[in-house]
Protein backbone atom coordinates (compact mmCIF):
# COMPACT_ATOMS: atom_id res chain seq x y z
CA UNK A 1 0.00 0.00 0.00
CA UNK A 2 2.56 2.34 1.01
CA UNK A 3 4.94 2.00 -1.90
CA UNK A 4 2.01 2.73 -4.64
CA UNK A 5 0.98 6.51 -2.35
CA UNK A 6 4.24 7.65 -3.25
CA UNK A 7 3.86 7.56 -7.50
CA UNK A 8 0.06 8.78 -6.81
CA UNK A 9 1.43 11.34 -4.53
CA UNK A 10 3.96 12.97 -6.81
CA UNK A 11 1.62 12.27 -9.43
CA UNK A 12 -0.75 14.53 -8.33
CA UNK A 13 1.14 16.66 -7.40
CA UNK A 14 2.48 17.24 -11.29
CA UNK A 15 -1.18 16.98 -11.93
CA UNK A 16 -1.52 20.27 -10.07
CA UNK A 17 1.45 22.32 -11.16
CA UNK A 18 0.45 21.34 -14.81
CA UNK A 19 -3.22 22.62 -14.36
CA UNK A 20 -1.71 25.83 -12.32
CA UNK A 21 0.92 26.43 -15.37
CA UNK A 22 -1.41 25.85 -18.15
CA UNK A 23 -3.91 28.19 -16.47
CA UNK A 24 -1.42 31.10 -16.50
CA UNK A 25 -0.97 30.43 -19.55
CA UNK A 26 -4.34 30.49 -20.75
CA UNK A 27 -4.93 34.03 -18.69
CA UNK A 28 -1.18 35.50 -20.34
CA UNK A 29 -2.63 34.68 -23.69
CA UNK A 30 -5.87 36.07 -23.14
CA UNK A 31 -5.06 39.26 -21.65
CA UNK A 32 -2.51 40.84 -24.23
CA UNK A 33 -1.82 43.81 -21.38
CA UNK A 34 -0.69 41.25 -18.64
CA UNK A 35 1.72 39.67 -21.00
CA UNK A 36 3.00 42.71 -21.56
CA UNK A 37 3.40 43.93 -18.01
CA UNK A 38 5.11 40.22 -17.10
CA UNK A 39 7.57 40.74 -19.96
CA UNK A 40 8.70 44.38 -18.83
CA UNK A 41 8.91 43.04 -15.64
CA UNK A 42 11.39 40.66 -16.42
CA UNK A 43 13.17 43.36 -18.41
CA UNK A 44 13.03 45.26 -15.70
CA UNK A 45 14.69 42.86 -13.20
CA UNK A 46 17.23 41.60 -16.07
CA UNK A 47 18.34 45.36 -16.11
CA UNK A 48 18.88 45.17 -12.40
CA UNK A 49 20.68 42.12 -12.23
CA UNK A 50 23.30 42.23 -15.31
CA UNK A 51 22.77 45.51 -16.56
CA UNK A 52 25.77 47.51 -14.25
CA UNK A 53 28.18 45.14 -15.75
CA UNK A 54 26.82 45.80 -19.28
CA UNK A 55 27.11 49.46 -19.28
CA UNK A 56 28.87 51.56 -21.58
CA UNK A 57 30.63 54.17 -18.96
CA UNK A 58 31.23 54.58 -15.68
CA UNK A 59 28.29 56.24 -13.91
CA UNK A 60 30.33 58.11 -11.52
CA UNK A 61 32.82 59.29 -13.99
CA UNK A 62 32.68 62.77 -14.92
CA UNK A 63 34.20 64.46 -18.55
CA UNK A 64 33.42 68.28 -18.73
CA UNK A 65 34.41 68.22 -21.89
CA UNK A 66 31.25 66.50 -22.94
CA UNK A 67 28.97 68.10 -20.26
CA UNK A 68 25.25 68.62 -21.20
CA UNK A 69 25.83 66.90 -24.26
CA UNK A 70 22.49 66.02 -26.08
CA UNK A 71 21.69 62.20 -26.93
CA UNK A 72 23.89 61.06 -29.76
CA UNK A 73 25.60 57.91 -30.99
CA UNK A 74 28.11 58.14 -28.26
CA UNK A 75 26.26 59.04 -25.38
CA UNK A 76 22.27 57.73 -26.13
CA UNK A 77 20.49 59.68 -23.52
CA UNK A 78 23.09 62.26 -23.28
CA UNK A 79 25.31 64.05 -20.43
CA UNK A 80 24.74 65.99 -17.54
CA UNK A 81 26.17 68.97 -16.09
CA UNK A 82 29.20 66.91 -14.52
CA UNK A 83 29.75 64.95 -18.05
CA UNK A 84 28.49 61.82 -16.34
CA UNK A 85 26.75 59.13 -19.18
CA UNK A 86 22.92 59.36 -18.62
CA UNK A 87 22.40 56.15 -19.55
CA UNK A 88 24.69 54.34 -17.86
CA UNK A 89 23.77 56.01 -14.74
CA UNK A 90 19.68 54.83 -15.01
CA UNK A 91 20.25 51.46 -15.98
CA UNK A 92 22.92 51.19 -12.79
CA UNK A 93 19.93 53.14 -10.75
CA UNK A 94 17.83 50.47 -11.97
CA UNK A 95 19.03 48.03 -9.03
CA UNK A 96 19.21 50.29 -6.48
CA UNK A 97 15.54 52.11 -7.27
CA UNK A 98 13.83 47.85 -7.45
CA UNK A 99 15.81 46.81 -4.80
CA UNK A 100 14.08 49.66 -1.87
CA UNK A 101 10.95 48.86 -3.84
CA UNK A 102 11.07 45.42 -3.40
CA UNK A 103 12.45 45.29 -0.07
CA UNK A 104 10.12 47.88 1.18
CA UNK A 105 6.76 45.88 0.03
CA UNK A 106 8.08 42.67 1.04
CA UNK A 107 8.55 43.99 4.86
CA UNK A 108 5.48 45.81 4.88
CA UNK A 109 3.47 42.53 3.28
CA UNK A 110 4.55 40.35 5.73
CA UNK A 111 4.17 42.22 8.81
CA UNK A 112 1.24 44.25 7.60
CA UNK A 113 -0.45 40.86 6.28
CA UNK A 114 0.56 38.65 9.75
CA UNK A 115 -1.11 41.47 11.35
CA UNK A 116 -4.21 41.94 9.99
CA UNK A 117 -4.94 38.25 9.76
CA UNK A 118 -4.38 37.94 13.43
CA UNK A 119 -6.24 40.38 14.36
CA UNK A 120 -9.34 39.89 11.89
CA UNK A 121 -9.72 36.19 13.37
CA UNK A 122 -9.14 37.16 16.81
CA UNK A 123 -10.95 39.86 17.19
CA UNK A 124 -11.39 41.92 20.50
CA UNK A 125 -8.10 43.64 21.79
CA UNK A 126 -6.05 42.63 19.48
CA UNK A 127 -8.23 43.64 17.12
CA UNK A 128 -8.51 47.03 18.50
CA UNK A 129 -4.81 47.39 18.94
CA UNK A 130 -3.93 46.74 15.67
CA UNK A 131 -7.29 48.75 14.12
CA UNK A 132 -5.99 51.86 16.05
CA UNK A 133 -2.31 51.79 15.15
CA UNK A 134 -3.55 51.69 11.15
CA UNK A 135 -5.56 54.27 11.84
CA UNK A 136 -3.37 56.44 13.67
CA UNK A 137 -0.70 55.70 10.51
CA UNK A 138 -3.24 56.48 8.01
CA UNK A 139 -3.87 59.94 9.60
CA UNK A 140 -0.95 61.42 8.65
CA UNK A 141 -0.22 62.32 4.73
CA UNK A 142 1.67 59.25 3.60
CA UNK A 143 4.84 60.59 1.91
CA UNK A 144 4.87 63.73 4.49
CA UNK A 145 5.08 60.35 7.30
CA UNK A 146 7.72 58.85 5.20
CA UNK A 147 9.58 62.33 5.08
CA UNK A 148 9.61 62.63 8.50
CA UNK A 149 10.50 59.42 9.51
CA UNK A 150 13.72 59.24 7.33
CA UNK A 151 14.81 62.86 8.75
CA UNK A 152 14.36 61.72 12.27
CA UNK A 153 16.41 58.48 11.23
CA UNK A 154 18.98 59.33 8.37
CA UNK A 155 18.95 59.45 4.49
CA UNK A 156 20.28 56.39 4.31
CA UNK A 157 18.71 53.16 2.23
CA UNK A 158 17.92 51.11 4.68
CA UNK A 159 15.91 53.98 6.65
CA UNK A 160 14.64 54.56 3.12
CA UNK A 161 12.82 50.94 3.20
CA UNK A 162 11.79 51.08 7.07
CA UNK A 163 9.91 54.76 6.00
CA UNK A 164 8.25 52.98 2.92
CA UNK A 165 7.14 50.10 4.84
CA UNK A 166 5.27 51.44 7.54
CA UNK A 167 3.49 54.29 5.68
CA UNK A 168 2.25 50.83 3.36
CA UNK A 169 1.30 48.61 6.66
CA UNK A 170 -1.84 49.91 6.70
CA UNK A 171 -2.91 48.45 3.54
CA UNK A 172 -1.87 45.08 4.49
CA UNK A 173 -3.51 45.24 7.95
CA UNK A 174 -7.19 46.56 6.54
CA UNK A 175 -7.06 44.17 3.44
CA UNK A 176 -5.97 41.24 5.31
CA UNK A 177 -8.53 42.01 8.26
CA UNK A 178 -11.33 42.08 5.91
CA UNK A 179 -10.39 38.82 3.94
CA UNK A 180 -10.08 37.07 7.38
CA UNK A 181 -13.18 38.34 8.84
CA UNK A 182 -15.03 37.40 5.17
CA UNK A 183 -14.11 33.78 5.78
CA UNK A 184 -13.80 33.21 9.22
CA UNK A 185 -17.10 31.79 9.25
CA UNK A 186 -17.00 29.76 6.31
CA UNK A 187 -17.87 26.21 6.50
CA UNK A 188 -14.17 25.23 6.44
CA UNK A 189 -12.68 26.77 8.88
CA UNK A 190 -15.71 24.83 11.53
CA UNK A 191 -14.40 21.34 9.57
CA UNK A 192 -10.74 22.37 10.20
CA UNK A 193 -11.70 23.72 13.53
CA UNK A 194 -14.00 20.40 14.25
CA UNK A 195 -10.63 18.25 13.00
CA UNK A 196 -8.73 19.48 15.67
CA UNK A 197 -6.66 22.37 13.94
CA UNK A 198 -5.72 24.82 16.85
CA UNK A 199 -6.30 28.77 16.02
CA UNK A 200 -2.78 29.08 14.78
CA UNK A 201 -3.41 26.20 12.50
CA UNK A 202 -6.78 27.19 10.75
CA UNK A 203 -5.68 30.71 10.32
CA UNK A 204 -1.94 29.89 8.51
CA UNK A 205 -3.13 27.02 7.09
CA UNK A 206 -6.89 27.31 5.58
CA UNK A 207 -7.45 31.18 6.39
CA UNK A 208 -4.68 32.98 5.49
CA UNK A 209 -3.52 31.08 2.10
CA UNK A 210 -7.08 31.96 0.78
CA UNK A 211 -6.44 35.78 1.47
CA UNK A 212 -2.88 35.50 -0.75
CA UNK A 213 -4.72 36.15 -4.05
CA UNK A 214 -5.51 39.44 -2.99
CA UNK A 215 -2.70 40.37 -0.86
CA UNK A 216 -0.50 39.45 -3.52
CA UNK A 217 -2.47 42.30 -6.27
CA UNK A 218 -1.73 45.02 -3.24
CA UNK A 219 1.86 44.24 -3.11
CA UNK A 220 2.43 44.16 -6.96
CA UNK A 221 0.43 47.77 -6.92
CA UNK A 222 2.39 49.14 -4.24
CA UNK A 223 5.65 48.39 -6.14
CA UNK A 224 4.67 51.58 -8.02
CA UNK A 225 4.34 53.55 -5.22
CA UNK A 226 7.21 52.30 -3.26
CA UNK A 227 8.98 53.55 -6.17
CA UNK A 228 7.71 56.45 -6.53
CA UNK A 229 8.04 57.41 -2.78
CA UNK A 230 12.01 56.60 -2.99
CA UNK A 231 12.49 58.61 -6.12
CA UNK A 232 10.28 61.53 -4.56
CA UNK A 233 12.58 61.32 -1.27
CA UNK A 234 15.81 61.31 -3.05
CA UNK A 235 13.94 64.29 -5.29
CA UNK A 236 13.71 66.60 -2.54
CA UNK A 237 16.88 65.89 -0.65
CA UNK A 238 15.70 63.39 1.95
CA UNK A 239 16.92 59.95 0.10
CA UNK A 240 20.00 58.36 -1.02
CA UNK A 241 22.90 60.64 -1.09
CA UNK A 242 24.78 61.56 -4.80
CA UNK A 243 26.45 60.74 -6.51
CA UNK A 244 24.74 57.43 -6.16
CA UNK A 245 23.25 56.64 -9.32
CA UNK A 246 19.30 57.42 -8.35
CA UNK A 247 16.46 58.02 -10.70
CA UNK A 248 14.74 60.74 -8.23
CA UNK A 249 18.26 62.40 -7.68
CA UNK A 250 18.71 62.41 -11.58
CA UNK A 251 15.22 64.40 -12.03
CA UNK A 252 15.98 67.02 -9.34
CA UNK A 253 19.55 67.60 -10.48
CA UNK A 254 17.70 67.93 -14.12
CA UNK A 255 15.11 69.82 -13.18
CA UNK A 256 17.22 72.84 -12.67
CA UNK A 257 18.27 72.75 -16.50
CA UNK A 258 14.79 71.81 -18.17
CA UNK A 259 14.22 75.74 -18.81
CA UNK A 260 17.74 75.96 -20.62
CA UNK A 261 16.41 73.32 -23.20
CA UNK A 262 18.12 70.91 -21.87
CA UNK A 263 15.45 68.24 -21.76
CA UNK A 264 17.47 64.89 -21.76
CA UNK A 265 18.82 65.04 -17.99
CA UNK A 266 15.36 64.49 -16.37
CA UNK A 267 13.48 63.26 -18.94
CA UNK A 268 15.27 59.68 -19.12
CA UNK A 269 15.59 58.87 -15.52
CA UNK A 270 11.38 60.04 -15.38
CA UNK A 271 10.78 58.12 -18.03
CA UNK A 272 12.06 55.15 -15.93
CA UNK A 273 9.99 55.62 -13.37
CA UNK A 274 6.95 56.35 -14.97
CA UNK A 275 7.55 53.40 -17.27
CA UNK A 276 8.52 51.06 -14.05
CA UNK A 277 5.54 52.30 -12.25
CA UNK A 278 3.53 51.79 -14.85
CA UNK A 279 4.09 48.29 -15.41
CA UNK A 280 3.73 47.58 -11.71
CA UNK A 281 0.31 48.79 -12.05
CA UNK A 282 -0.32 47.19 -15.55
CA UNK A 283 0.75 43.33 -13.88
CA UNK A 284 -1.11 44.28 -10.38
CA UNK A 285 -4.35 44.52 -12.62
CA UNK A 286 -3.56 41.36 -14.49
CA UNK A 287 -2.49 39.09 -11.64
CA UNK A 288 -6.35 38.83 -9.95
CA UNK A 289 -6.91 35.98 -12.43
CA UNK A 290 -4.21 33.51 -12.39
CA UNK A 291 -4.21 33.83 -8.66
CA UNK A 292 -7.67 33.44 -7.69
CA UNK A 293 -8.85 29.67 -7.50
CA UNK A 294 -12.38 30.49 -7.73
CA UNK A 295 -12.04 31.78 -11.37
CA UNK A 296 -10.32 28.49 -12.76
CA UNK A 297 -13.04 27.17 -14.65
Amino acid sequence: MSTAAVPVGAAAARGAGSETWRHVRYVLAENPLTFAAFLCFLAIVATAVVGPALVPYDPLASDTAVALSPPSFAHWFGTDQLGRDIFSRVIVATRLDLGIALAAVALSFVVGSFAGAWAGYRGGIADKVVGRFADTVMAFPLFVLAMGIVAALGNTVQNIVYATAVVNLPFYIRLARAEIVRLREAGFVEAAAISGNGPLGILVRHLYPNALPTLVVQASLNLGWALLNAAGLSFIGLGVRPPTPEWGIMVADGANFVVAGKWWIAAFPGLAIMGTALCFNFLGDGLRDPLDPTRRT
